[in-house]
């Protein structure tokens, strides 16, 4: 144990032991003349204060013997135990990482739990480890409604708002949901967090939400210890930000005061749970032993403000009312404190030798869960799922002549836009769990008309509009994914994802792995994207950058090219969201949402009859065509693209084929290592940039697999994508993918390929004036 953690553990026994003791009052009684807390109650609360006091010492100690791993403590914020004493152990709680001692109360009242345990398999990153299975040290339980969460920078707010919303949707839409109808969200951060765009974003959603009458029962809490890391929040800074906030009821409370905490709390809990609205508890706490185990406070605070902390331990401020109100003896309180501490040091002990995950395949088995028979299946299905079982759904019942949502036959052609629509149309009519929701996705339809119609059908408790804030809008997927719904948000553009990309990166795709496959965020988020609108835009509606997105663990990025992809790929979607929980970002190809030809004007051939039951295998690709002597891989726009192409290579007797990767992550290597082989030759047509685009990471599977052939790739530039003519001079077309095809067949000085390449500066000429 640290210098640090000894002289608080002395001190506190020393100053227990210096008290005298008082008339003896009956632990039923109230502890305080006139009150409500009961002495029984402040014990629980002292139990539960002292464990988590003992824990963060065994976790220090831990640490210097090199059999834990970095950890921080709760010292000094154990007043947080009064919430879990306020709170039904049925309320979701996403928790702050200070919040030991509400961890340790909220588990004692669940049968067969064992906190110390728990928490110190964590710490020394045990295999065994019940929350996140010896990835990280967060608290966490499925049986105790925790919600594991890093909440380093208030990244877990939005998912707390999406959840407070969801519950009372779920009763209202019969959605089997984990929890009560009456539950209440609890929400816990620090001060420091309370200035993060995402504190702010969140709680100016809770209230905006329920400004339009609609239920938001969540409890912020913001456990101010008055610093962040070394930073110091000034004094009265939360209240002056939050505490007058029209639509948000505010309550303070000493966290250092146990019959002072616990009243408040209850209080707070209560508002929330009777008005089904938003609320805000400021907590006041000191911090101790400094922000994390090697963090030397002496660097950057006065003693003087480190001894003003000492004088409010919160664990000393509860022995102390104990003994003043004759509760208990000062040897009572330091008989149970050094129990506690014998428990927890050799339950620390027994830990310390735990087997450790020890593969790369234990590490990420909770990342990916993936049974693609049972996705297939759901895909497949016409009729409701029954009792919403997600883990077991039905062998299909229908083929691809299944009826449409008003009983008709999918004769006709469609638009991709179309095909998306009546996708949605489908899933909504089918499964009432099904959210649609987004920025102008409701009465307008979205930008695009995508989604047109579909609130008119089936209600603004299924398809609704949301604030305009990216990270609201997960939140909102997030939330609900929990809560028993399969949410597809819509972003309404590929750029305007990037300032929420932590939802989807820390958030939603880290969930299964901190809590060992416990909880899973089911989800299918729609995002327009890339480039080549005619006459709109600019850069930030023609964004053509999915790099930040490729190298999230575990997440499916689907990229359909043409109607009939696009339907049978959001049905799968939806499905492997549905049965696996996964996390499955749909991009959508803005260009093509309405095009209908392919080589000339009214040729129609970009058009496609979905099937009204498809499915697209997550990482299989589609080609088109068989051509012998060269492979065009591509994606969205690159597909009809690299088509046109391939008609004016066949002219010059050249035969190519065309490979529609289709999911950017995984990548189909097996279909494209089979055609790159058939052709020897293979051209990556990719309409990102060529430095973090798509092309990397099939070359690099080519590489990987032994290719021994010629490839290729042929990019967009590495810029920005300006507004009008000028986007022609960055952005891939095909003169430069038959120019890059003939280069790779070794014909670059022939006349083919100048011609090609003079095509394509012609282009650049006329874009220029």
């Amino acid at each position: 144990m640290t210098d640090q953690a000894v002289e608080l553990d002395e001190r506190f026994r020393a100053s227990v032991a210096a008290l005298a003791p008082r008339p003896g009052r009956a632990a039923h009684q109230p502890i305080a003349p006139g009150g409500a807390i009961t002495g029984a109650a402040c014990l629980e609360l002292f139990e539960a204060q002292a464990t988590s006091r003992h824990l963060d010492f065994a976790a220090r100690r831990l640490g210097g013997a090199r059999q834990g791993y970095y950890s921080i403590g709760s010292s000094g914020h154990e007043g947080n135990a009064a919430l879990a004493a306020a709170l039904r152990v049925t309320d979701p709680a996403l928790l702050h990482y200070r919040s030991g001692a509400f961890f340790v109360h909220r588990a004692r009242r669940v049968p067969g739990l064992d906190p110390i345990r728990d928490v110190l398999l964590g710490v020394v990153a045990a295999a065994a480890d019940p929350i996140s299975g010896g990835r990280h040290k967060v608290f966490g339980s499925a049986d105790a409604n925790v919600i594991p969460q890093t909440s380093t920078i208030a990244s877990h707010l939005p998912r707390a708002v999406g959840l407070a919303f969801a519950i009372d949707r779920a009763a209202r839409l019969d959605v089997p949901c984990p929890w009560p109808a009456d539950a209440v969200v609890v929400c816990s951060f620090g001060d420091a967090s309370a200035n993060h765009s995402t504190a702010a974003g969140a709680i100016n959603a809770a209230i905006h939400t329920a400004r339009q009458g609609i239920a938001m029962p969540i409890l912020f809490v913001c456990e101010d210890n008055g610093i962040g890391i070394s930073v110091p929040t000034p004094p009265e800074w939360i209240r002056q930000a939050y505490g007058s906030r029209p639509g948000l009821a505010w309550f303070a409370a000493d966290g250092c005061a146990a019959v002072d905490a616990l009243t408040t709390a209850d209080t707070a809990a209560r508002w929330v749970r009777d008005r089904r609205a938003p609320a805000f508890l400021h907590l006041r706490t000191v911090r101790l032993l400094g922000h994390a185990g090697s963090d030397v406070e002496t660097a950057y605070r006065r003693p003087a403000e480190i001894a003003a902390d000492l004088a409010r331990d919160p664990v000393l401020a509860t022995a102390r009312l104990l003994i003043e109100s004759g509760v208990a003896t000062p040897a009572d309180v330091l008989d149970r404190y050094a129990a506690i501490g014998r428990r927890v040091a050799t339950a620390a002990e027994r830990v310390s030798a735990e087997p450790k995950l020890a593969s790369a395949a234990a590490v990420i088995a909770p990342i990916a869960r993936a049974r693609p028979a049972l996705v297939r299946a759901d895909a497949l299905r016409t009729g409701p799922l029954p009792h919403n079982d997600r883990e077991h759904p039905p062998d299909a019942n229908a083929g691809p002549g299944a009826p449409r949502r008003n009983g008709a036959e999918r004769t006709e052609q469609m638009t991709i836009a179309q095909a998306i629509n009546d996708t949605l149309a489908s899933m909504l009519a089918r499964d009432r769990d099904v959210l649609v929701f987004g920025e102008d996705v409701g009465r307008k339809g979205g930008v695009y008309g995508v989604t047109k119609g579909l609130q008119k059908t089936f209600g603004a408790r299924r398809v609704f509009d949301t604030l305009l804030d990216e990270q609201s809008v997960l939140g909102t997927a997030l939330g609900s994914a929990l809560a028993g719904f399969v949410p597809i948000p819509e972003i309404q553009y590929l750029a305007y994802l990037h300032n929420a990309a932590d939802q989807i990166r820390g958030e939603a795709a880290t969930l299964s792995f901190f809590s060992d496959g416990r909880y899973r965020n089911p989800m299918v988020v729609r995002i327009a994207g890339y480039a080549y609108q005619k006459g709109f835009g600019g850069h930030f509606h023609n964004d053509n950058s999915v790099a930040a997105l490729r190298d999230i663990p575990g997440v499916v990025l689907a990229s359909p090219a043409r109607a009939d992809d696009a339907a049978a790929m959001l049905r799968t979607c939806v499905s492997a969201a549905r049965v696996d929980g996964r996390v499955c970002l749909y991009l959508e190809p803005i260009a093509l949402y309405h095009t209908r030809d392919l080589h000339r004007p009214g040729d129609d051939e970009w058009l496609a009859r979905p099937s009204a039951a498809g499915y697209a295998e997550i990482g299989r690709a589609r080609v088109y065509g068989d051509g012998a002597d060269l492979t065009l891989v591509g994606f969205a726009n690159g597909v009809p693209m690299s088509l046109r192409a391939a008609r004016r290579l066949a002219r010059h007797g050249i035969h190519a084929r065309v490979l529609d990767l289709r999911w950017l992550a995984p990548l189909p290597v097996d279909d494209l290592l089979r055609h790159a082989r058939a052709t020897g030759r293979v051209l990556v047509a990719d309409e990102t940039r060529r430095s973090g685009g798509v092309a990397e990471a099939v070359c690099a599977a080519l590489i990987d697999a032994g290719f021994t052939g010629r490839s290729a790739r042929v990019t967009s530039e590495d810029s920005f994508v300006p507004l009008g003519p000028a986007a022609a001079t960055v952005l891939l077309d095909e003169d430069r993918i038959e120019a890059a095809a003939l280069r790779l067949l070794g014909e670059a000085t022939t006349a083919r390929t100048r011609r090609a390449e003079a095509r394509h500066s012609a282009k650049l000429d006329s874009a220029g004036k």
